[in-house]
């Protein structure tokens, strides 16, 4: 038998982590980057973030700047960027982590699953052939094989190139 080893992931099972205050959304600061925040990128109108409690490694956040609740309050630069960086975080994924798929998705409100509701986010999630075993569907525990301090580093460069190019615009 091999051993799942995710310890990192214990505060968040037993309900345990930290709250952190303020919107997750809207870290503290002004840089483009922060790894205690999980921050990848920030620019005028977007953040990027890894998720702290990922279904999957490498499992994204992609947020407006601006606290919205809902997809029709985005104004038409804030909607063109978030496709765009969705784009952009795709490629990132796919060159670094070589998943076989992504789920991106939006969750619009509680009861659509929306875990923060008050701040318009997407999800994006690489999913590889079999990632899932019977620790999902038994116990809803997922298990993650990089440790995400790990998958920080590995992304952190690509995303300064892209905040590196949207300053040079």
């Amino acid at each position: 038998m091999k051993t799942l080893w995710t310890p990192w992931r214990m505060e968040h099972v037993l309900g345990l982590a930290e709250k952190p205050e303020g919107c997750l959304f809207e870290p503290p600061g002004t840089h483009g980057q922060d790894k205690q925040h999980l921050l990848l990128y920030r620019n005028r109108r977007i953040v990027v973030l890894l998720n702290r409690f990922p279904y999957a490694n490498g499992h994204l956040l992609v947020a407006p700047r601006r606290h919205l609740a809902d997809i029709t309050d985005l104004n038409s630069n804030e909607n063109r960027e978030l496709m765009t960086m969705l784009s952009d975080c795709s490629t990132l994924l796919r060159r670094r982590l070589h998943p076989d798929g992504l789920n991106i998705g939006l969750n619009l409100g509680k009861v659509a699953g929306a875990g923060i509701a008050d701040h318009l986010h997407f999800h994006i999630v690489p999913r590889w052939q079999d990632d899932h075993n019977f620790m999902t569907v038994c116990a809803e525990i997922r298990t993650i094989p990089q440790h995400i301090e790990m998958t920080f580093d590995l992304l952190r460069p690509d995303f300064k190139q892209l905040l590196d190019k949207e300053q040079n615009r």
